[in-house]
């Protein structure tokens, strides 16, 4: 008899010590999964937030204003250069902090598109050519980037928030404007349907 109560607490321990490991099992996946959950939150609010921090194109409908200007090698160029294409012109400056923020999502995004007939015309407000050049050298720009000391473009489209965008369609009508930097997910959403028109 004393063997058969020795037996069956030994078979109690045994239970017990597997309860309490089936238990520190589970106790440890969940600590596993509520930080993933806490790394992934973050993750899924950022990426919300960067949308919801997008300007939103506001659809505008009246012919583009005459904007002649010269480039970087003091060529002259006016917006009515690129009729038949889709043009975004982007009025920015090199001190502005939204509109270095957004010029590597510009970038990108005009190297997308350029082959449909899409570009993107950076004219910056103000500043001195070799800050404008040196400006689009380090950030290695691939669009037209048009110096604009006096203001010309920021005058004829009456903006005097940076960055601003319009976007002028095939015909040489503005459709599009917004102010602050826009991400890529917005530009995909309201840009590319005029391109595709």
């Amino acid at each position: 008899m004393p063997e058969k109560k020795l037996l069956t607490r030994e078979l109690q321990k045994n239970k017990t010590r597997t309860q309490s490991i089936i238990l520190l099992v589970i106790g440890v996946g969940l600590i596993l999964v509520a930080v993933a959950a806490i790394f992934a939150i973050p993750k899924a609010q950022a990426e919300v937030q960067q949308v919801s921090n997008s300007a939103q194109p506001l659809a505008v409908n009246y012919p583009a204003p005459e904007v002649k200007l010269t480039d970087l090698e003091s060529n002259p160029v006016a917006l009515t250069d690129f009729k038949g294409r889709v043009v975004l012109y982007n009025a920015w400056a090199t001190w502005c902090p939204p509109c270095k923020e957004e010029m590597p999502t510009l970038n990108a995004y005009y190297l997308d598109h350029r082959d449909q007939g899409f570009v993107v015309v950076a004219i910056e407000d103000g500043e001195p050519v070799n800050e404008v050049a040196e400006f689009a050298k380090s950030y290695r720009l691939s669009f037209p980037i048009w110096p604009d000391p006096k203001w010309v473009a920021t005058t004829a489209f009456k903006t005097d928030v940076l960055p601003s965008s319009f976007v002028i369609d095939r015909s040489g009508q503005v459709v599009l404007s917004w102010t602050g930097p826009i991400s890529r997910e917005v530009l995909e959403k309201y840009v590319t349907p005029v391109i595709n028109q």
